[in-house]
């Protein structure tokens, strides 16, 4: 018999069918239950890493923990001070009255990094929101806006900060603050390695030189851009704008949000709770 004349023979067979037509439903179903089914877990974030909370302390503190008292959030559970901080952007301040209101520090802008040239810039009303501060009993404390891109630059910005605070009389931290600023802008392709490998380099030059650190970053940050189990030494300072803090970890600061109003400051300023745990 043929080729030709024996598939001829076989497709003419109800039982080929039959079974051609099973095959076929069966597949569909197989396809249909994989596009259904749930995706699997991704990998734990890097800032949990692969076993929970590695390095990092649980956060203490729940959502019916924080109530707002007029224009200020406060906590229930923990002592928390109410602090603000300010850059060339809140140019006229009335420290005085920022005091009155309940403002107890303030953490002034001394620089940034250009966000395109890379060049060092001094904050223009640093050395004047300092007095000011000073002057009204207000604790003060610091941050350098980078966008370091190697940990030598971010070398080069402590160095930087350290020659505008030699004569000061800070309170509190000097703060490493790196933000992602666009797609078109020198930082764009930092990856979470470089980044952490950055804020380390800069917090152990600014405390080989007797100042404390802390580190000021965003949920987004955390969760995509560092490796926190290794910065769990220093204080963390997150940026979170709402009424609860959920996040999974303990911060030290929290900027709760960047609408707030404070007498003796005209239109918003970052207003943030500073936790003394037991």
């Amino acid at each position: 018999m043929s080729v030709k004349l024996l598939e001829k023979t076989v497709y003419r067979q109800p039982l080929f069918w039959l079974l051609s037509i099973f095959v076929a439903v069966l597949l569909a179903v197989c396809l249909l239950t994989g596009l259904n089914r749930p995706a699997e877990p991704t990998a734990p974030k890097d800032y949990l890493g692969q076993s929970g909370f590695t390095g990092l302390t649980e956060n203490p503190l729940a959502p019916e923990d924080f109530i707002y008292e007029g224009d200020y959030l406060t906590c229930l559970s923990t002592e928390a001070v109410l602090g603000i901080d300010v850059s060339v952007w809140q140019e006229q301040i009335d420290w005085a009255q920022v005091r009155q209101s309940g403002v107890e520090f303030a953490v002034l802008r001394l620089g940034y990094r250009s966000m395109h040239e890379g060049a060092l810039r001094e904050d223009s009303m640093a050395k004047a929101h300092y007095a000011g501060a000073k002057a009204a009993g207000i604790a003060v404390g610091a941050y350098f806006f980078s966008q370091a891109v190697t940990p030598q630059e971010a070398v080069e910005e402590a160095e930087f900060v350290l020659e505008l605070v030699k004569d000061w009389d800070l309170d509190m931290p000097i703060v490493f603050d790196w933000e992602h600023t666009g797609s078109d802008t020198r930082t764009a392709h930092v990856n979470a390695r470089t980044l952490t490998d950055c804020i380390n380099a800069f917090c152990q030059t600014v405390e080989a030189q007797g100042y404390p650190t802390m580190v000021y970053f965003n949920a987004f940050q955390a969760e995509n851009s560092l490796y926190l189990d290794e910065l769990s030494k220093y204080p963390f300072w997150l940026a979170q704008y709402e009424q609860m803090l959920d996040c999974p970890y303990r911060v030290n600061m929290w900027q709760y949000t960047n609408k707030g109003r404070v007498p003796g400051i005209s239109g918003d300023v970052d207003l943030n709770l500073y936790f003394i745990y037991d």
